[in-house]
């Protein structure tokens, strides 16, 4: 049996690798995937959605959602990260697919309502539109199966600011109401999606010889160099955060967790957006949240590089 999951998206280059994994995994089915803003506006992240199930020839609903917080204003696109078009500024070919009709959240609270107990949500964007199918049906959350959320540095530094991730970071509120909800959760944050590193040589490694192969190695040339550009530490390599979510959907054993209590900083001038963990011992009543702070990097990339059909020699 597999494992029905919608994937909750902003499409930009790992989004695309996350895309792209999930739909030719042989454990997960995907229902669906709902898009918002993030790595740029949610027009952008449909279309680029769009494109990648076109490239993997997969008849997906692609269901546009939010376009801003739910309570506060959008900071706007992250063009250094991601290109102008949210793929590193590759040239893409047209799209045909259009999206499905409707709202994100509605599909999301349709669905899980159509097989309760049964899916699993991966989130690998900001939190708006689950946020905000929980808001329009309170009884949602105790349906769903499982959630496995990129975002949030529990133990680490931030990547927006010293103490926030950016999925976490562009919509705070959204994220303490989908982690204090209650629903079983795998958080998959920096701690080891920083371990999740696909090296230059690597991507020189891939193979070109057709358009899907051509996007993603233009894509990711653009990420390996935009993370060069803000530390040494990324000389010659990349995170892709969104894809290991996918692979933890499917494979929890992939990563080292530890159940804690978790809230998220939504009020401080400097601390907004920070993942708050509490690892005090004491009689605590349980957590919903794992948090992931290991990852068998080795048997993950051999998993991710193998099911990508782009790169010739896999380690």
């Amino acid at each position: 049996m597999t494992i029905p999951v919608i994937l909750d998206v902003d499409t930009g280059i790992d989004d695309a690798w996350a895309i792209w994994s999930a739909l030719r995994s042989p454990v997960l089915t995907v229902l669906g995937i709902t898009t918002g803003y993030g790595n740029a506006d949610v027009e952008t992240t449909t279309r680029n959605t769009l494109l990648i199930t076109e490239l993997a020839n997969a008849d997906v609903p692609v269901v546009p959602g939010a376009a801003k917080p739910l309570w506060t204003p959008w900071e706007g696109p992250v063009p250094d990260f991601h290109g102008h078009n949210g793929l590193g500024d590759a040239e893409l070919p047209p799209v045909f697919r259009k999206p499905t009709p409707g709202d994100a959240a509605q599909f999301i609270r349709e669905t899980v309502r159509a097989h309760p107990g049964h899916m699993t949500i991966i989130t690998v964007a900001r939190l708006t539109n689950l946020a905000r199918a929980l808001l329009y049906d309170p009884e949602l959350a105790p349906m769903i199966r499982q959630l496995v959320v990129m975002g949030g540095a529990a133990f680490c530094p931030g990547n927006v600011t010293p103490v926030a991730e950016a999925n976490i970071w562009g919509d705070p509120e959204a994220a303490q109401l989908v982690l204090s909800a209650g629903i079983p959760t795998i958080l998959v944050g920096l701690d080891v999606t920083h371990q999740a590193r696909l090296t230059r040589d690597m991507v020189e490694g891939m193979r070109r010889n057709d358009p899907a192969s051509q996007l993603f190695y233009q894509a990711t040339r653009f990420y390996l160099e935009a993370y060069r550009r803000i530390s040494p530490v990324f000389e010659d390599w990349c995170p892709i955060h969104d894809a290991l979510a996918v692979f933890v959907a499917e494979d929890p054993g992939l990563v080292q967790t530890e159940r804690y209590p978790v809230a998220i900083e939504t009020t401080g001038r400097l601390t907004r957006g920070m993942t708050v963990v509490d690892s005090r011992s004491g009689p605590y009543p349980p957590s919903p949240v794992e948090v992931a702070v290991g990852l068998d990097e080795p048997r993950f990339l051999n998993a991710f590089l193998s099911r990508s059909g782009f790169f010739p020699n896999p380690v």
